[in-house]
């Protein structure tokens, strides 16, 4: 007998980019196919040594709500749950991903670094994630710059 988890999720990590707006319509999509509850994290690092701070914290859940209200279609059938998470974001997303069917994060496709994937994020995720991660990027510049 197979047992079913009793909260179906689909996790995306969103910071307001182009990248990571990318990442939630596609999380949004697959949490629909999945007929999964999408948890959309936002990730603030409050700094060496410091602690988190409740009227940032509550400023940056409403940014959040705005940003998915106006990116997922109200025509949608979708619970979503929004979080602030803190600390360092490859870190936190891959903690959230404890019950999660899949992760879907956006990712710069080259960084300052030579990561082709941008930043220290992905490969943190990579290796810590309890669920298979998916990595999206905004096509819409790329697609611009083709006569």
């Amino acid at each position: 007998m197979q047992v079913m988890p009793e909260h179906r999720a689909v996790v995306v990590g969103v910071d307001g980019s182009p990248n990571s707006l990318a990442a939630l319509h596609r999380a949004a999509r697959e949490a629909v196919e999945r007929h999964a509850r999408l948890d959309v994290i936002r990730v603030v690092n409050p700094g060496a040594g410091s602690t988190p701070r409740p009227l940032h914290t509550a400023k940056e859940w409403l940014r959040l709500r705005d940003l998915v209200a106006h990116t997922i279609p109200r025509t949608q059938h979708l619970t979503t749950r929004l979080k602030i998470a803190h600390g360092r974001p490859g870190e936190a997303l891959a903690k959230a991903t404890e019950h999660a069917e899949l992760l879907v994060i956006g990712a710069r496709v080259n960084s300052e670094h030579g990561n082709p994937f941008g930043g220290d994020t992905v490969p943190v995720v990579r290796s810590l994630a309890r669920c298979p991660v998916v990595i999206c990027a905004d096509q819409t510049a790329a697609s611009e710059q083709v006569p």
